[in-house]
């Protein structure tokens, strides 16, 4: 399908398709979000797995129909288990998503995601504009896993990046943009400011993305499919807070209810797209 083709409706039916064949998304993700990841992949519809032993990971891979990498608590057993675990991935022919989480951190964080590309390139990126500059090899500030720079800076790094890895590249943010290596370059423009004050909002991103690219041979129209459900998802859920003077705490809450719930018609009349020639 052409970017010219791509429309709510189109993107809809993508979420139908998660709902109907429920796959098993194995995430290796870090310990500050694995419980909202797997809550938010059960809300879609999906079914998530968080397995990281060694022992277990090719196995794993194995009966999954996607694998998301997530590098935000690293410790040298998990990176060998990513790498195992990205390798069995390529093999069987599953979409691999990378969220390169505080990538120009530290050495560590930078040197752990130069041996997860030489075992495999990912079939989709997604990070915010710091993470993907910093992956693309640009010098950029980074402030932690928090994005020192906006999602449109990062745009070009974005498609150098996807053109090198022959990936689908996503930078979140007020706007989050995708990318692919054939030029393919989409905006999208919901969401709000609330969702960076949950944590766990942007991992759950990646883990959606994985369960669309499950079922949605096209990466790049299932990311795109993925970050607008969740933009549009999370603007909802704000306003539902917002309507009874409620904060953050409850926001959590009601992004899952979202996840399951957002109507067909909220969506389509909702959904702010840009695709760009």
């Amino acid at each position: 399908m052409t970017a010219e083709t791509i429309d709510a409706r189109a993107l809809w039916a993508d979420l139908e398709a998660v709902r109907e064949q429920a796959p098993l998304v194995h995430s290796i993700t870090n310990l500050v979000v694995m419980n909202f990841n797997a809550n938010a992949l059960l809300a879609l519809g999906a079914s998530p797995v968080m397995a990281h032993a060694e022992e277990e990971v090719r196995e794993m891979v194995g009966i999954a129909q996607a694998l998301v990498l997530n590098i935000g608590t690293l410790e040298p057993a998990w990176i060998r288990a990513m790498k195992l675990a990205l390798a069995a991935a390529r093999e069987r022919g599953i979409p691999v998503v990378l969220d390169p989480v505080g990538a120009g951190a530290t050495p560590y964080r930078n040197a752990a995601l130069a041996e997860l590309l030489q075992a495999g390139s990912p079939t989709i990126v997604r990070g915010n504009a710091s993470e993907i500059m910093s992956l693309a090899g640009l010098a950029v500030r980074t402030r932690g896993v928090d994005s020192a720079a906006s999602s449109l800076e990062a745009v070009d790094a974005a498609k150098s990046l996807a053109r090198e890895l022959g990936a689908v590249v996503c930078v979140s943010g007020a706007d989050d943009h995708v990318v692919d290596a054939s030029g393919r370059w989409a905006t999208l423009s919901n969401g709000h400011p609330w969702m960076t004050r949950v944590t766990g909002v942007g991992c759950s991103a990646s883990a959606l993305i994985g369960a669309f690219a499950a079922v949605q041979p096209d990466a790049w129209r299932a990311t795109l499919a993925a970050m607008a459900y969740l933009g549009v998802v999370g603007e909802t859920a704000v306003e539902r807070v917002q309507d009874v003077g409620a904060g953050v705490g409850s926001l959590q809450i009601e992004l899952l209810d979202g996840l399951q719930l957002l109507e067909q018609n909220i969506f389509q009349r909702r959904l702010r797209l840009q695709l760009h020639d």
